[in-house]
């Protein structure tokens, strides 16, 4: 109590009783002893003080001394100044513990990972981002000091990346997403941990390599400065010491206990009943699969016969598989190594001893009993499992992990470095495969490596086969250094021909003509691709095989066009951008239509058949590959157009749109995109101006995407210069009666031989009425004009045929393809009625000649019929 508001008569007993119960009220932690008084504070204590009877005495001596006042501040002061040690030890025991600068920033460190520790349980990402900044900041600050990175700062990142990691692929299936700032704070925790454990990264592989060895390594690194500061500590409390030490016992000798509290021991003995447990658990409720995962490991270890080891391996690989059960996120990628890895030791397994053998389908056996080569029928132990449905699955997740990573980060190209050691592993089963003569999987297999290489380039499949050197067991088909990359796939195919697997097959083909395509060998892929007939049977195909053969199909149109076949290029690109779903048929984005709605289970198929960006075809460079084909088919039908109905007669309805579109601007401005200079060059060579339209062609940048880019624009510039004088020809005879050659090759800049061929070919194919005079070198035109009545007798013409083309089609719609009246068993008839309307649209096309004249018939037919009908008409009978 104040001394302001004591009475006269109060007793100093009275006084510190009161106050004593006054201090007592306030301190609730503590529990007063009954004999203990406040006791004077230890600095304002004389040295010479010693052992006093009872606290008492000594108070009334130091009152004397001071004021009244004064000693009760002095008691209140030192009543809160107080530590739970004052209360328990002597003044030997409240000496104040002096930590060096180095272990308080390691303390520092340590309260900040249990504050991450306690948001990570709640999912406060938020915090952990705020207290994962400040350790870093602190680690900084160690490292300016020239001190070790402490074990504690590595431990924490690698349980970061693990829990970032469960955390992403919950919130990916949690129908209840977390809240902005959270899943902001979670995004942004992904990225600075990335970037930090890159830092870190050869601590962080040896510390999961072997945690031990680490923290022993850390301790050894700094014991010499720490050995000599918990000695006075044990000299002065050696009950304490001793309880520690025999706490460290105590957790050396923590072991693993099952179901109910028994302790596993892993032994040889015991190994497939600890195997058959871990199965029985497998896929119920509550399983802890991390457990799971570290038992088998363990059992690994301790596995001494070949036996023992496949059956652990096979269980281990199936257990790693089944740690991720969402389908639509991909396994995390240190599992994915180690099942890599644990897939290698057992084919190596295998392989090495041949009296084991591992296949899907054996007679029943006891799981509980060791089993030798002496005990078996024909001295092989037949094991139940499947390796070519792990390397399927590996392959598979390889995929789906490149599908969910970003492609513009540097994680994704980490990720493909993986691909050298997957394709090791298919080589392995491939060699297991052949030596077992195994041929059903054997096939899968061999169609898994070619998936890998058949789109690549020489480069990438010669450093691929270049691993496969280095692998013990090699299988039958290699590539060595001088060989081309064609012969491997055409063996890798020729293999797949002889299997008796349709879908192997199929798949083989597209690869191959794909391949062929790819090398710029474009009569053999089309040639190939005509005789398999598989644009007949697509449709009934799987959708992986359908996307394969749109990628084929897409391949070969750029191979035409890279080899100046400008008209094979339009008629092949063309039913892929009629569709206007590009990338959606190549797989290679998710069409989105304007009045369609799919569902999530619809969407969540359509991502997972979607290619891993590297397989991607450029798109834009496919667009310009199409239009500039078109404009260089389109702009010289165009001009030999005399009448309306003629115009109708389209031959690329997407180009002409985009033509008619640019036609009705008011105002164009300098060309931007790709579709721009197209058009811009489309109307120049209109008007004749071929330099103008060369210019822009060979101004767009997605060209340097292409290989050999300088070659392809110089073909570029020659078929223009080829496609402008056609187009001159068309619009300016009606104007001429003769016209020279030189000036032609003069004005078009092409030697004269190439403007007398261009010249001749349009007199032969009836698309120009004239004659060509070589002696005089000129160009003799004729002049046809029809009557009123010939003109009504061509439209007329021109409706019946096209009348006629209707029946048969509903004909056909209605009895089938195959069935039709007018089929025959080898096909000839078809053909033939085929041929009979092609000359039926020249006849009618060759009646109507405009003012300009020239028989122009069959040139809207030999247009329109594209790739398939030029050559499927002369291979028609030999079906």
């Amino acid at each position: 109590m104040s001394r302001f508001f004591r009475q006269a008569g109060d007793s100093d007993s009275d006084s510190e009783s009161s106050e004593e119960e006054l201090l007592s009220s306030e301190d609730e932690g503590a529990a007063p002893k009954p004999a203990a008084k406040p006791a004077m504070s230890r600095f304002l204590r004389a040295n010479a003080d010693g052992d006093s009877d009872s606290e008492s005495s000594d108070e009334d001596e130091d009152e004397s001394e001071l004021s009244e006042g004064e000693a009760k501040e002095e008691k209140r002061r030192s009543r809160f100044l107080r530590t739970e040690s004052d209360d328990e030890d002597s003044d030997e025991d409240v000496k104040r513990v002096v930590k060096s600068a180095r272990d308080k920033r390691l303390d520092e460190m340590e309260a900040c990972g249990k504050i991450m520790d306690n948001a990570l349980k709640i999912n406060d990402w938020v915090a952990i981002s705020t207290e994962f900044d400040k350790l870093v900041r602190m680690v900084q600050r160690q490292q300016n000091v020239a001190e070790p990175v402490p074990s504690f700062y590595v431990r924490t990142l690698a349980g970061l990346e693990s829990s970032l990691n469960a955390a992403v692929s919950k919130e990916k299936e949690a129908k209840k997403k977390m809240n902005a700032s959270n899943a902001r704070a979670l995004t942004a925790m992904k990225q600075k941990v990335k970037k930090v454990a890159k830092e870190y990264e050869k601590e962080i592989k040896q510390f999961q390599t072997d945690p031990e060895a680490f923290e022993r390594e850390y301790t050894a690194t700094v014991a010499p400065e720490t050995v000599a500061a918990p000695k006075p500590k044990k000299a002065k409390k050696p009950a304490a010491g001793e309880s520690e030490d025999e706490e460290l016992q105590g957790e050396d000798d923590f072991m693993t206990v099952g179901k109910g509290g028994k302790a596993m021991q892993f032994t040889a003995e015991g190994i497939f009943k600890s195997l058959q447990v871990v199965q029985e658990a497998r896929g119920k409720k509550n399983t802890n699969r991390e457990e799971q995962i570290r038992i088998l490991e363990k059992l690994l270890e301790v596995a001494v016969t070949s036996y023992q080891r496949i059956r652990v391996l096979l269980t281990l690989v199936s257990a790693r598989f089944d740690y991720n059960n969402a389908v639509a996120t991909h396994m995390p990628i240190d599992l994915w190594t180690s099942a890599q890895r644990e897939v290698d030791q057992l084919i190596s397994v295998v392989t090495q001893d041949s009296a084991y053998s591992v296949q899907e389908v054996t007679e029943d056996y006891d799981d509980l009993a060791e089993r030798t080569p002496d005990t078996e029928e024909g001295g092989i132990v037949r094991i139940r499992g499947s390796i070519i449905s792990f390397v399927d699955r590996l392959d598979d997740e390889f995929t789906k992990s490149l599908q969910n990573i970003d492609p513009h980060g540097t994680e994704y190209v980490d990720r493909l470095k993986d691909e050298k050691g997957l394709y090791c592993t298919i080589c392995r089963a491939q060699a297991l495969y052949e030596k077992n003569q195994q041929d059903d999987p054997l096939g899968r297999v061999v169609m898994r490596r070619l998936e890998h290489i058949y789109s690549k380039p020489d480069a990438v499949v010669h450093a691929l086969e270049s691993a496969v050197e280095t692998v013990e067991n090699k299988p039958s088909i290699v590539l060595s250094a001088e060989e081309q990359t064609s012969a491997l796939i055409h063996s890798l195919c020729v293999h797949l021909y002889k299997s008796g697997n349709s879908f192997l097959r199929t798949r083989a083909m597209l690869s191959h003509i794909y391949h062929y395509a790819l090398h710029n060998d474009f009569h053999t892929a089309r040639d190939m691709l005509l005789m398999s007939h598989l644009q007949e049977s697509i449709y009934s195909a799987d959708v992986a095989t359908q996307i394969l053969y749109n990628r084929t199909v897409v391949q070969l149109g750029l191979s035409a066009f890279r080899c100046g076949l400008i008209k094979e290029a339009q008629a092949t690109l063309q039913d892929i951008f009629a569709t206007q779903r590009v990338k959606e048929l190549l797989a290679q984005g998710v069409h989105q239509q304007r009045y369609q709605v799919l569902t999530p289970e619809q969407e969540k198929a359509e991502r997972q058949r979607q290619l891993p960006f590297h397989m991607h075809i450029n798109t834009e460079l496919l667009e310009a590959a199409f239009l500039v084909s078109s404009m260089l088919v389109e702009i010289p039908l165009l001009a030999s157009i005399d009448t309306e109905e003629q115009k109708r007669k389209v031959i690329s309805k997407s180009f002409r749109r985009l033509l008619d579109f640019a036609d009705r601007q008011v105002f164009t401005g300098p060309p931007e995109s790709t579709r721009d200079h197209i058009m811009q060059a489309s109307k120049a060579l209109q008007n004749g101006d071929w330099q103008k339209c060369r210019d822009l062609v060979q101004d767009i940048k997605i060209w340097s995407l292409m290989p050999e880019s300088a070659a392809v624009k110089e073909m570029l510039a020659k078929r223009i210069q080829e496609e402008g004088l056609r187009t001159y020809l068309f619009t300016y005879a009606p104007h001429y009666s003769t016209l020279s050659l030189s000036l032609l090759s003069r004005t078009f800049s092409l030697p004269l031989r190439t403007v007398t061929s261009v010249v001749s070919k349009m007199i032969w194919s009836e698309e120009l009425s004239a004659s060509l005079d070589q002696a005089a070198g000129v160009v003799v035109f004729h002049r046809i004009e029809l009557s009123r009545t010939q003109q009504l007798a061509q439209v007329l013409a021109d409706k019946v045929n096209s009348l006629v083309e209707q029946n048969e089609k509903a004909l056909d719609l209605k009895l089938g393809n195959a069935t039709g009246w007018n089929d025959r068993a080898d096909g000839g008839k078809g053909d033939k009625r085929g041929e009979q309307t092609q000359e039926r649209r020249g006849r009618g096309e060759r009646t109507g000649r405009g003012v300009r004249g020239g028989a122009r018939g069959g040139r809207g037919a030999r247009f329109a019929q594209g790739l398939g009908n030029q050559m499927a008409g002369p291979r028609g009978g030999a079906r």
